[in-house]
């Protein structure tokens, strides 16, 4: 039986990159050593660590204007080292809130420079929503920007990028990056987790504006320095190497299958098979506004909470597995990162379809 992981993360990753992995695990390159036992600053290794920038940059068409780092710290490493480096004494951080992820950005912010936070939800009568970009109110004065593009957990995706005249555009992309095409220049500073569509937990990745390492910021870590990050090329102090290595077979593979924008295509596709099965459905439903609904984290609801486990239980011995949602929304949870193959949706819309005929 073929199991279809709908994790929300770690997620799944391409079948053909842990294949190739498992393959290398013990001799990577004929050196008769896993990339995990060799030395970050050995040839090889910094070899691989190049051509990964270079793979990511190509897929995200990252200019010169840009430093590409990878570190530690996942998405939350990135709420504290995000204030830390760009505070500016006379300006709050401005902060979108429209779920938890980003409400979370907030309070750890909170911890080190004055915040400004901005509501965007716009629920009603039981819908997941949120205000259009040109209706946030949007301080003048800031020292930078911050929203979550993905909340993963109420399945609210922004679509649209908001704009200041002067105020970086920082943007936590750790469940969305790479789903589909955007314009790196609109931002400023784009920060993720690999855990969902990059590779192995562990591993974090800021794309950031160069002008902006020049700034004096607060005292921090030198682990959270941005600027120190760049110098040190990504080598501060020892990287997380296997997830780094894993990170650049992903690129590697989104690259040989036609890159991001074969990627968004296949996510736009798989998303709507879901979302249409649903829609027409009088036994499941989605409460999220169609104009912000995710390409990555679809939530829906049985018509009868009392079948919850049952359904939970039953989607398992299908191979459908990590489908509850989460405890703060209940219902159910199909998480449909890059590496989720379309035959997986399909499993489930299958599963879904009969579960519904035999319990209505």
């Amino acid at each position: 039986m073929t199991v279809y992981n709908f994790c929300a993360g770690p997620a799944m990753l391409p079948v053909e990159v842990m294949k190739k992995a498992q393959q290398e695990f013990l001799d990577w390159q004929g050196l008769g050593v896993s990339v995990m036992e060799i030395s970050h600053r050995s040839k090889p290794y910094l070899e691989m660590a190049a051509q990964c920038e270079a793979s990511l940059r190509r897929l995200m068409n990252i200019s010169d204007d840009f430093e590409v780092l990878f570190m530690h710290g996942g998405g939350r490493g990135h709420f504290s080292a995000v204030p830390l480096n760009l505070h500016q004494d006379d300006a709050p951080g401005v902060y979108i809130e429209n779920g938890i992820w980003s409400v979370g950005a907030t309070k750890e912010a909170e911890k080190f420079t004055q915040t400004h936070a901005v509501n965007i939800r716009a629920d009603q009568d039981g819908q997941f929503d949120i205000l259009p970009v040109e209706q946030w109110q949007i301080p003048e004065n800031a020292s930078y920007i911050h929203y979550c593009p993905n909340e993963t957990i109420d399945g609210i995706e922004i679509f649209d990028v908001p704009k200041h005249p002067s105020a970086p555009i920082v943007a936590d992309m750790s469940s969305n990056i790479l789903s589909r095409e955007i314009n790196v220049d609109d931002f400023d500073l784009i920060y993720a987790g690999a855990q969902k569509n990059i590779g192995p937990s562990g591993l974090s990745i800021a794309i950031v504006r160069k002008s902006l390492l020049e700034r004096k910021g607060l005292p921090r870590p030198a682990i959270l320095d941005y600027a120190i990050a760049a110098q040190q090329q990504s080598m501060y102090n020892t990287p997380p190497t296997f997830a780094w290595y894993l990170a650049f077979e992903v690129f590697k593979y989104l690259e040989s299958i036609g890159g991001v924008k074969a990627m968004e295509a296949h996510n736009k596709n798989k998303a709507d098979i879901l979302y249409n099965y649903i829609d027409g459905s009088n036994f499941y439903s989605n409460k999220v506004a169609k104009h912000c609904r995710s390409l990555m984290n679809v939530p829906f609801w049985l018509k009868d909470d009392s079948l919850n486990e049952k359904f939970l239980t039953e989607a398992e011995q299908n191979g459908l597995v990590a489908l509850e949602g989460h405890r703060f929304v209940g219902g159910m949870r199909a998480s449909i990162y890059n590496a989720m193959p379309i035959e997986g949706i399909n499993a489930l819309v299958s599963f879904m379809d009969k579960f519904a005929q035999e319990n209505s």
